[in-house]
């Protein structure tokens, strides 16, 4: 049967070919509804792009947990091996916007919504376990310093370096940006990771960290800078393209998820500060734990509202997980969904993408776009009219903090070096020799020496081949660098 075409109104829209004119040559009637009803929502189509990760893809799919998880939390979705949640998935790139090519080098944003049966759960996260600045008053200075120049509204490498170069913290993300890690082959050939600590909590009180770890079934799979480059001037979309073809051909690409769990005590005595997002965890102290696996196996039928529309944050929890101390982990609890409300609007979780698969009962209502007001029932608490109830064991565990008020950096082993060191060491030589040839491209193109100096002498305190190589890629004495009293 064919669809009748109508307005947004639901009535029979009879000429979608020609406007109501007085005369075959016009002027076009003001009684012409239809017409003034398409332009006017075509005019309002495009909703603000995020700030960050403004690009993305995504696709839905299902969790399948492998082993039960009960001893350490008692969140739904981990209890009972064989247990499926329906999940959806949007991986992304950092900084540039909506139309920039998805191949250039950057970090890229892995954030999963599980739809549980307690209300939905997200883990938002990178590509890479750790990240550039630990503080949330710093993440608004570095996107701008990622995004383009208020003068020439280009994208320089100036600004950036400038920004890492005057923030120790940022050395390990750098080195993982700047090595092969960079510039994935494939959405479905990278690992995720949650990047923060959380924390699990199980039906007898018991607290745990965790730290997330999404490892690709399909390999980790990079590609030359030469490729990157020539794949960005032939197709802007080359990831997002991959990733949807291979879902659409039956080729489904998996993560299987592992957890490091860390005793309560134990994490925080531990020798690195378990909430610096700038740290990872040793694998040979908390081996990874297998808790299942990510299938991604449904391409969006309509971008727009499957992926455009998706609103994650790392502050929708379940019970039995919760966050950590984390600075910039407590930052993005509010941050997430305070653009979301910005760009879709107070109702954003109404949205089809982001609508829980449990009923919502609470006391919000009204608003733009509340399609779901809740019918008659009463609209505040406490009352006498049976509203909805608390659940005191959704409550999260009490922990003991400590401490003067006031603003305070990371106290516990400041350490900015030794890491990224561990990692260049781990670095094979070609991987070496790429890291250093990408430094030189980029920094390179850096007009002051101080952000030069300022940045060799942090992959010098990491490890002296790097240092000593980076200066030698850019003509720099490394001595001459290491001696200086200036730009310490």
């Amino acid at each position: 049967m064919t669809k009748k075409l109508t307005t947004e109104a639901g009535q029979p829209f009879a000429d979608n070919q020609h406007t109501q004119t007085a005369g075959s040559r016009g002027p076009v009637l003001i009684q012409d509804y239809d017409m003034l009803e398409k332009i006017a929502h075509f005019d309002r189509e495009r909703i603000p792009e995020r700030v960050v990760h403004a690009k993305g893809a995504g696709a839905t799919g299902v969790f399948e947990l492998e082993n039960d998880m009960g001893k350490y939390t008692k969140a739904d979705l981990f209890s009972g091996a064989g247990k499926k949640t329906p999940i959806m998935m949007r991986i992304s790139q950092v900084a540039g916007e909506k139309g920039y090519p998805d191949t250039v080098r950057d970090v890229r944003g892995f954030s999963i919504k599980f739809y549980t049966q307690e209300g939905n759960y997200d883990i938002v996260g990178n590509n890479t376990p750790v990240f550039f600045v630990n503080d949330p008053l710093k993440f608004p200075d570095f996107i701008h310093s990622q995004k383009r120049d208020p003068k020439t509204n280009r994208r320089t490498q100036d600004m950036q370096w400038d920004f890492w170069s005057h923030s120790p913290e940022s050395l390990h993300q750098v080195t993982y940006l700047m090595g092969d890690r960079g510039l994935p082959a494939s959405y479905r050939t990278m690992n995720g990771y949650g990047s923060h600590t959380f924390k699990w909590v199980n039906k007898d009180g018991e607290q745990f960290w965790i730290k997330y770890h999404m490892m690709s079934n399909q390999g980790v799979k990079n590609i030359s800078a030469q490729l990157a480059d020539k794949l960005a001037s032939e197709n802007t979309d080359y990831l997002q393209d991959d990733l949807f073809d291979a879902i659409d051909k039956g080729d489904f690409p998996s993560w299987n998820m592992y957890v490091q769990i860390i005793p309560y005590e134990e994490g925080l005595k531990y020798k690195w500060d378990i909430f610096d997002v700038t740290k990872v965890v040793s694998h040979k102290d908390y081996p990874l734990i297998k808790v299942g696996k990510l299938t991604l196996n449904k391409n969006p039928e309509n971008y727009f509202t499957d992926v455009e529309e998706a609103a994650v944050s790392p502050a929708n929890f379940v019970p039995g997980i919760e966050p950590s101390p984390d600075k910039l982990l407590q930052g993005r609890l509010f941050a997430y969904k305070d653009t979301q409300r910005y760009r879709l609007g107070a109702n954003f979780e109404d949205l089809p993408v982001n609508r829980p698969l449990v009923e919502v009962h609470n006391y919000e209502r009204d608003g733009a776009m509340k399609s779901d007001n809740q019918g008659s029932g009463v609209n505040y608490e406490p009352n006498s009219f049976d509203g909805p109830k608390e659940v005191p064991n959704a409550a999260i565990k009490h922990y003991e903090v400590e401490g003067m008020a006031g603003n305070q950096a990371y106290s516990h082993n400041v350490d900015y070096t030794t890491q990224p060191g561990d990692l260049y060491r781990l670095m094979s030589d070609e991987e070496k020799d790429r890291l250093i040839e990408t430094i030189k491209d980029n920094l390179g193109q850096v007009k002051k020496d101080e952000i030069k100096i300022l940045e060799i002498k942090q992959f010098y305190g990491a490890d002296k081949d790097y240092g000593t190589r980076v200066a030698k890629a850019l003509n720099m004495d490394i001595d001459e660098i290491m001696n200086s009293e200036n730009f310490v």
